[in-house]
């Protein structure tokens, strides 16, 4: 029975990097002679959702052209909709260039193996122009003159772009290694064909993922739950790579999930799984980037609530959705973003009205709403305060509280207006 998903994104199927069996035992044979280039975690990421098809059409790192398209336009140079660079960078020193083939390595395993068709410089004001581009936003820390002023300071994305070296390497890879994801996560760590599957053996055509960084709360809960009443079902797909200080790990995060599914959703109407990307931190252009690889995994809706993938108050509060307006659009679905956006209202409990609303269903004022955030949680959690009523399920709340308790210093998490409520 031929499938009734979304067609992955850039018409060429998906395009999956990865070697198995003999032909990446002879590659990782002929890597062991290259000269080995240390990377990044954020490249190791990349390099593995490339090998796992969620990069799909990339084959590769971006080139210049593709670079200066993506940051200017949402554009790679063939048209392809893209909304964050995708990239690689090394030191002068090294010598890379192109023509030459090389090891990528990360604390001495080897990840993949690289023909390099392209290097070019990136300058001071290359990164800073890449920073503006794809970090800054409409909120009260972008606009100003305050970007600058907070930015290389207290933006994680901003901060990694203004560290990266000097020169960028583009080209084709093969991919030899999924890391430690298959054998830490197994079951939840899932490649957009094995997403895929499930969704074709559960017959789901319209599928929403919703994308999570943080524990679920009750407005995560709510959100899903409006999916599954509109959709086949709902991939709850959380962030199992790299995050930054203070967020909480993804083991601890998966465990909340499987406790709430197996508690409070119908099991044959959500999936959860992992993708093992880092987090960039770039708020409306990450949304993009979310429903992009997602399109790869076989989902064409978007759950896009209020301040997704923000950092601070970098960002408008419904930026990332009003975004998804303004992409290029050429007519050709090969090469245009298919995964639509689920967009959804700030979201509370209210108590007033019994239950879970909106700022669509809800008359009642401020002091009726609980108001539900991830980092609102996480700074109770970490401050030892009381967690007040309708927050989150008890089984959740309890199992979180375990892991604070096992802490041995104190996480600093810095409140923002976006999860305090200030600007409801």
């Amino acid at each position: 029975m031929a499938s009734k998903l979304v067609a992955p994104h850039g018409g060429k199927g998906l395009v999956c990097a990865l070697l198995t069996g003999a032909d990446r035992d002879a590659e990782l044979k002929k890597a062991e002679g290259l000269k080995k280039v240390e990377i990044s975690d954020r490249a190791k990421g990349d390099l593995i959702m490339m090998g796992i098809g969620g990069f799909s059409p990339l084959t590769g790192f971006m080139g210049k052209a593709d670079w200066k398209g993506v940051c200017e336009s949402f554009q790679m140079e063939d048209g392809t909709f893209w909304p964050v660079p995708i990239t690689l960078d090394v030191d002068k020193s090294e010598g890379v260039k192109a023509g030459d083939e090389i090891a990528l390595v990360k604390n001495g395993e080897i990840f993949a193996t690289m023909k390099v068709t392209e290097a070019y410089d990136m300058t001071e004001e290359d990164k800073k122009w890449e920073c503006e581009k794809v970090f800054m936003g409409e909120g009260e820390e972008s606009v100003d003159g305050n970007f600058w002023k907070l930015g290389p300071e207290d933006h994680p994305g901003v901060i990694m772009v203004l560290a990266q070296k000097d020169v960028n390497i583009a080209g084709p890879v093969k991919v030899l290694s999924e890391g430690e994801y298959p054998a830490e996560y197994p079951g939840v760590y899932l490649t957009p064909a094995q997403t895929r599957a499930m969704f074709d053996e559960r017959g789901w055509a319209n599928v929403a993922a919703l994308q999570l960084r943080n524990p679920m709360h009750r407005s995560h809960e709510f959100l899903a739950k409006i999916a599954v009443e509109v959709c086949d079902g709902v991939l709850i797909h959380s962030l199992i790579g790299n995050l930054k200080p203070g967020d909480i790990p993804a083991p601890v995060r998966v465990k909340a999930i499987d406790i709430l599914i197996e508690n409070y959703f119908v099991k044959e109407n959500v999936i959860n799984a992992g993708y093992p990307l880092d987090m960039r931190y770039a708020g409306p252009r990450e949304g993009l980037l979310h429903a992009t690889f997602r399109q790869n995994y076989g989902v064409n809706n978007m759950l896009i609530g209020r301040d997704h993938a923000g950092v601070g108050d970098f960002y408008g509060l419904f930026e990332a959705q009003d975004i998804f307006d303004r992409i290029p659009e050429s007519g050709d679905d090969a090469k245009d973003l298919l995964c639509k956006p689920m967009k959804i209202d700030w979201t509370f409990y209210c108590t007033e009205c019994d239950g879970m609303a909106s700022l669509r269903t809800c008359p009642h004022d401020k002091e009726s709403r609980v108001i539900l955030s991830g980092t609102k949680l996480r700074k109770a959690l970490s401050d030892g305060a009381e967690i007040v009523d309708h927050f989150g399920r008890e089984e959740v709340l309890d199992h979180l509280k375990e892991y604070y308790a096992s802490l041995t210093e104190k996480v600093e998490v810095k409140m923002q207006n976006a999860a305090s409520g200030d600007s409801m």
